[in-house]
């Protein structure tokens, strides 16, 4: 999968799955409307949709549990037979192995990942041991054709393990680790990524950076002319929110301003 410049991920966040403390909700169900709004984001004209269990708050560390796997195999897989365009998975919290199991069994082309590289204390707790190195001898294992994109400096955590690090050595350090790209996002879900920081990043890597959060029709096009994409989720909601439904119009907007 080549990354090219201007690239828009839309977002599909996947309802409350089998045995979350919001779920109940029955799998056909979650598959049709993460179908029917995944439809939209292609009619839009988005270039890549990302799937991501965001409704699993509070979320497990690392290990989810294979009714999750399951169900997000499930849901991405329904997702890939409705859209012509690549299909990514992240499994929250930092459940990077599931996530690339998902995407080899359904065809997805890339994986979004937390905790590749270096520690960090989210709000799931402690990441203390980076995936890298089980990650990708999985992948090599399974003959996996799937890209990682490894968070740096990953929002809704504290990153004062690494505050002898700037940017610039935590993103060559992924790099070094194997990530096939990088995402830099704000300090949480729909908070704007410090362009500077894009900026500097870009320029020390010789792997695609992703801006990952804050990105809406008033920045998308500022946020591509330094980034090699965006991926966007609050912004095409119904107020905004990421919890929402799809908003058709703000999808439109968002696409029409970052091609404008």
């Amino acid at each position: 999968m080549n990354v090219q410049h201007d690239m828009l991920i839309g977002m599909v966040h996947v309802g409350a799955l089998p045995g979350t403390a919001r779920g109940g909700e029955p799998v056909s169900a979650i598959i049709d409307r993460a179908v029917a709004e995944a439809q939209v984001l292609d009619t839009a004209g988005f270039d890549a949709l990302l799937v991501e269990n965001m409704h699993d708050t509070p979320y497990l560390l690392r290990d989810v549990g294979p009714e999750i796997v399951a169900a997000m195999t499930a849901v991405t897989g329904a997702i890939r037979a409705a859209v012509n365009i690549p299909v990514g998975v992240q499994v929250l919290a930092g459940a990077n192995t599931a996530a690339l199991a998902v995407a080899h069994a359904t065809g997805g082309q890339f994986i979004r990942t937390e905790g590749f590289a270096y520690a960090a204390v989210a709000d799931e707790g402690l990441m203390a041991e980076a995936d890298a190195g089980p990650l990708l001898r999985e992948r090599a294992r399974v003959g996996a054709n799937v890209q990682v994109w490894a968070d740096v400096k990953k929002k809704h955590s504290a990153h004062a393990l690494t505050g002898d690090l700037d940017i610039t050595e935590l993103a060559q350090g992924a790099v070094f680790m194997g990530a096939d790209a990088l995402v830099l996002t704000g300090s949480a879900t729909g908070k704007r990524t410090q362009l500077s920081d894009v900026r500097t990043v870009r320029d020390a890597v010789d792997v695609p950076v992703i801006v990952g959060s804050g990105v809406d029709a008033s920045t998308v096009r500022q946020t591509l002319d330094v980034a090699h994409g965006a991926i966007v989720g609050s912004a095409l909601k119904v107020d905004s929110h990421w919890a929402n439904a799809i908003d058709p119009e703000a999808a439109n907007r968002l696409v029409d301003a970052a091609r404008s």
